[in-house]
């Protein structure tokens, strides 16, 4: 049998790739399931403003192309379609990254044993809102930043990446976390780029297994239907939301990789890992509960 893989140790380029894959085939079952838990009504939600937003643009199309352009009150509605559906995702992604990153908090205290769903719970309810601010903040950072100059925003992207497994791992806030997510890259931000971009290649690879048979299906419809999109081409719209959405599962590999790294830069700054343990010795079966704040 496999031994459990060890979250505080410092890794390189290669071990952090493949110790990522190797979580998720030892938690599979365990990872997939509290996914589906509590991320389940997000990706239900995000099928049916994903459906809604296309019927809606195949109606328009297909009445501009019978009566020509259409008012502004159509647009709009249009807008308002893609703006819930935006909306609906990025609570959906901040419910899946702080699903897995509670995931593997609990993990850790556990000394490497797996959470149960209620445990689970208790870190969700506590964290989702600082994660969902948090991501709306760095979201209009970001923009921001990218609009100045691609390179400010790409620089940034990998320091993002680490404030969410610091707000969960050390129980702290946005404020703290964004300037120790400066302090912890200093000097390893290649290795850390370098990472979490073949980590989300390697995710949006893998996410194309979904997304490539919804635009198969999508294509075939206008090509068969031409014309009559709007009633045809339903049943596809319906196809391509559910596999958008099975799509995010693929999320899990970065959340997971990001938090390896994380973990990656405190051992090698500050090697705590060991501290911890010797500071555990004798104890036996950890309990976890509600997190407590700290100041």
């Amino acid at each position: 049998m496999e031994p459990q893989i060890e979250l505080a140790k410092t890794r390189d380029f290669g071990e952090v790739i493949g110790d990522t894959f190797m979580f998720i085939k030892q938690n599979f079952k365990e990872l997939l399931k509290n996914y589906f838990i509590f991320c389940g009504i997000f990706m239900v939600f995000g099928c049916v403003a994903f459906a809604m937003s296309q019927v809606r643009m195949m109606k328009i199309m297909n009445e501009v192309n019978i009566e020509g352009p259409r008012t502004f009150s159509s647009i709009s509605g249009i807008w308002g379609s893609y703006t819930t559906m935006i909306v609906v995702g990025i609570s959906g992604y901040c419910a899946g990254i702080t699903t897995i990153l509670c995931y593997l908090a609990i993990y850790k205290q556990k000394g490497n044993l797996k959470p149960t769903s209620e445990e689970i719970w208790n870190f969700f309810k506590y964290y989702y809102l600082r994660v969902l601010l948090a991501s709306i903040v760095m979201v209009l950072l970001l923009s921001f930043a990218y609009a100045l100059c691609l390179i400010p925003g790409v620089w940034l992207f990998p320091i993002f990446g680490l404030i969410y497994p610091i707000m969960i791992m050390e129980n702290t806030g946005f404020g703290f976390a964004f300037s120790r997510s400066f302090q912890l890259i200093k000097d390893n931000w290649w290795i850390t780029a370098g990472s979490l971009f073949v980590i989300w290649l390697i995710a949006y690879i893998m996410s194309m297994v979904f997304t490539i048979p919804a635009s198969a299906a999508n294509l075939a419809s206008a090509f068969i239907t031409p014309g009559k999109m709007q009633n045809l081409s339903l049943g596809s719209i319906i196809f391509s939301a559910i596999m958008q959405q099975l799509a995010q599962l693929m999320f899990i590999i970065p959340t997971i990789g990001i938090c390896l790294l994380y973990y990656n830069l405190v051992e090698t700054k500050e090697g705590s890992s060991l501290m911890d343990r010797i500071s555990k010795f004798g104890e036996h079966n950890p309990q976890t509960g509600f997190p407590n704040e700290e100041y």
